[in-house]
């Protein structure tokens, strides 16, 4: 049978390559529903001479001159490039999430802030006013040794009973273990005591602190009135500790200081008030904090806020707790606690103090924007406070939580976490020790409090400002003066230093907010992605759907490729063992499913036709060997 093939006629062969070409030449001209390339040259070549991206054509068209297409080439991969960066430079500060923030002023009637009042004046509660007594001789005596002062004490009935005797050895007992002590300074050690070299203010006073294992340090202050200022509040802490619910003592007397309140010309009563007692501040009094009904300003200026008449008289005080004569004030949103440490300052005696409030509010974008808080749900750290969430109260709580964690109890100027209790050196020999190591941390931030403890979204602050003036003025303090003693009982000798006024007021009812808003959107970044595609390449979104066409046809080439040099590897591997009579039949059953991928690949290796002059001698040559055989 192939020798019969083999002496085919010569035209027969021509006319059936001919018909055999036509027939490939219509296949290829015809358009399928995917078109696919046979080379990567060819895709290319389609892609650069039929894209809208500016600049590829002129790869083709300058193929004959290399030099062109070098430079062209090179050009048109360094712009892409550029581009790119640029590209990149736009997502780092996309995902960087700016903001902007945002300025409004608005006008309204504004809700009255609340105000907290502390008399300044720490009180001996009839409960310790005993170990307080013992204190003041202790102190007396400590003062007397160290700087020869004899500091005054008031007359007290100092006969005691057996138990109060007691008493006052175990307190003796104590500060002897935390005694005040001067010492010298660092470069000074060396020297002796009686060395002419050693000045007074070349000491330190401070007290001695020791732990369980008798290791101790010195407390030390530059200053001698804030070490003994220090080392008394240390001791009268530990006595307010030894109290059960000290700080649920009520001993007010709100008629004895507060001597007038009006607000917006109407006169305040008990309801809107609420009292406790700070253990270095004395008696504090915040008004309008109730939430149920809450002050609202109906105009702004002096007459429609807050005036009080207060009495700055420290009668029964601890002097060595309190060092100044006064007031202490403190203006704070509704459900956040007053700390008078922070925010507040303190009003002269004499002086009529006028205190002009502008409302600000911040409102900050959460998530990936900032690191703030909504509600502090999210922070690790448990609210001590019966209050909202603020910065403060996360700070205060963190340190109060490692406090009872390091030292086994809690310090008594912040809330008691549930199953502690407050610390005092009769059950907690040491806590002194563990405080100001700990208090030596929490200010290097060791402890993690101020990073574990992020700012609110949403805030409000009142920036504030003061103006004094002489009150009541020489002209109309007699006057005064005898209106407060027939209604109040006023009868303070240096009447001018017992009294003060303080008015709180809206200096104007616009406030401000500050919000924020994002910098760089979604629409803003493909915005910006569209102006540097158009700067470097001239082309718009269609031009990048052509270039997202050209990545999907080089994958489609890629993986036909591979299939057909998968196919060819087939076609040359050796055969196998030979075949019996069933699997011949079986094979002569398959071969026509294997004639279409036959011919599939005999298509995509012919690229040319031989010529007619060629295939003469050819067929000669194979009529021969035919022949021959």
């Amino acid at each position: 049978g192939s020798v019969k093939a083999g002496k085919m006629p010569e035209g027969e062969k021509m006319r059936q390559c001919k018909q055999e070409e036509e027939q490939q030449q219509k296949e290829e001209e015809r358009e399928g529903l995917i078109e696919f390339y046979s080379s990567y040259q060819e895709l290319f070549q389609f892609f650069c001479s039929n894209t809208t991206i500016h600049g590829a054509i002129r790869l083709v068209c300058s193929k004959k001159n290399k030099m062109k297409t070098a430079f062209w080439s090179v050009l048109f991969f360094l712009t892409f490039g550029l581009m790119y960066w640029q590209f990149g430079i736009l997502y780092r500060e996309y995902f960087s999430y700016p903001v902007n923030l945002n300025l409004n002023l608005n006008s309204d009637r504004l809700t009255f802030p609340a105000v907290t009042l502390c008399t300044l004046n720490p009180y001996r509660y009839s409960a310790i006013r005993k170990q307080l007594d013992n204190l003041d001789q202790i102190t007396h005596q400590t003062l007397l040794d160290l700087y020869d002062y004899n500091m005054s004490l008031p007359q007290r009935d100092w006969s005691t009973s057996s138990t109060q005797r007691r008493s006052s050895r175990s307190l003796l007992h104590h500060v002897q273990r935390h005694p005040l002590r001067r010492q010298k300074r660092d470069n000074l050690v060396n020297l002796p005591e009686n060395s002419p070299s050693v000045d007074k203010n070349d000491w330190k006073i401070g007290f001695v602190l020791c732990s369980e294992n008798n290791d101790c340090f010195h407390q030390a202050y530059s200053s001698g009135v804030d070490a003994v200022r220090e080392w008394y509040s240390f001791h009268y802490i530990n006595i307010l500790a030894q109290v059960p619910d000290a700080k649920a003592l009520d001993e007010s007397d709100f008629e004895n200081f507060i001597y007038a309140c009006r607000f917006n010309e109407a006169t305040c009563d008990k309801a809107n008030y609420t009292h406790f007692h700070h253990p270095l501040y004395g008696n504090c009094y915040t008004f309008n904090d109730n939430s149920s009904s809450l002050w609202t300003s109906s105009l702004p200026g002096i007459n429609n806020g807050l005036s009080l008449v207060v009495r700055t008289e420290q009668n029964d005080f601890i002097p060595l707790l309190s060092t100044v004569t006064g007031a202490r004030v403190m203006v704070h949103d509704q459900n956040e606690p007053a700390f008078m440490d922070d925010g507040g300052f303190n009003v002269r005696p004499g002086i009529e103090t006028s205190i002009s409030m502008r409302k600000e509010m911040t409102v900050r974008l959460g998530g990936s924007y900032s690191d703030c808080t909504e509600d502090g749900s999210d922070v690790p750290v448990q609210n001590l406070y019966s209050s909202r969430y603020t910065e403060q109260v996360c700070i205060r709580s963190c340190f109060q939580l490692n406090m009872v964690e390091r030292c086994g109890c809690a310090y008594y100027f912040y809330p008691l976490p549930d199953g502690a209790e407050y610390c005092d050196y009769i059950k907690h020999t040491a806590w002194g020790y563990c405080y100001y190591k700990l208090l030596a941390e929490f200010k290097a931030d060791v402890l993690g409090c101020f990073r574990k403890c992020r700012k609110p979204c949403k805030m409000t602050e009142y920036q504030l400002s003061a103006g004094y003036s002489r009150w009541p003025s020489a002209v109309s303090e007699d006057w005064v003066f005898y209106m407060l003693s027939q209604q109040n009982k006023y009868n303070i000798t240096s009447k001018r230093n017992g009294v003060a006024k303080v008015n709180i007021f809206f200096e104007e009812w616009n406030y401000k907010t500050n919000g924020e808003s994002p910098a760089f959107t979604v629409v803003t970044l493909l915005s910006q992605l569209g102006n540097q595609w158009s700067l470097w390449f001239g082309s718009s979104v269609l031009s990048v759907m052509e270039l997202a066409e050209l990545v999907l046809d080089f994958i489609a080439i890629t993986f036909i490729l591979a299939f057909r040099w998968f196919r060819s590897r087939q076609k040359l591997s050796p055969p196998g063992p030979p075949l019996n009579s069933q699997d011949n039949a079986a094979f002569q059953d398959e071969a026509p499913a294997l004639s279409a991928p036959h011919r599939f690949t005999v298509e995509a290796v012919v690229t040319t036709l031989p010529s007619y002059n060629s295939l003469e001698p050819r067929g000669a040559s194979r009529d021969g060997e035919v022949g021959h055989e």
